[in-house]
């Protein structure tokens, strides 16, 4: 992984302008002037509060973009929340968790975070398993939480997913290969 550049944009527009990647998600881009405005408006470096970092997930030769990450740094500073998008020729090949593992390792271990949230859509249950497997539980079921454009059609509920680690005597020790050991 590394940060998303402004050259990813023919790449990143090929996948999440496909209904079956958006069809998911609020970001539906209809040209390459809303890609650019899209990595322009991210942050340059991770841990501003009230910002968004964008990932680059590269094949494993490293030389192509199959997939991104983003993590929002809210305001609070101890809490982050989570979002991904992999091209749907890379779903399912292990791209997804092993980026999305390697972001929680950086978020506990090298930020110090308190919590990481992320939601998925109830149809989505490959989303669903990801998060899942990750170590992430299930919190709650919002309804109408989020609304896409246009504003005429329907609200799409989202489930909340959570994943906690405490610093302090009481917690366990937060371990890469036993995530499941730092839930409450």
């Amino acid at each position: 992984m590394r940060k998303l550049e402004i050259y990813d944009r023919e790449d990143l527009f090929k996948y999440r302008s496909l209904p079956e990647v958006y069809k998911y998600q609020s970001f539906m881009p209809d040209n390459i002037k809303q890609i650019d405005d899209f990595i322009n408006n991210n942050s340059r470096n991770p841990n501003i509060p009230n910002t968004w970092f964008q990932l680059a997930i590269l094949n494993k030769n490293g030389d192509m973009l199959v997939g991104d990450i983003g993590i929002h740094f809210l305001e609070d500073n101890d809490q982050v929340e989570v979002g991904y998008t992999l091209a749907p020729k890379y779903q399912e090949q292990g791209y997804a968790i092993e980026s999305l593992k390697a972001v929680i390792n950086y978020l506990f271990v090298d930020l110090k975070k308190h919590r990481i949230t992320a939601s998925a859509d109830p149809n989505n249950t490959n989303s669903i398993r990801l998060l899942e497997k990750v170590g992430m539980r299930k919190e709650g079921h919002f309804l109408k939480s989020f609304r896409k454009e246009p504003l005429s059609k329907r609200s799409v509920p989202y489930i909340n997913f959570l994943l906690s680690y405490f610093y302090n005597s009481y917690c366990c020790v937060y371990e890469p290969h036993n995530l499941q050991a730092c839930i409450y």
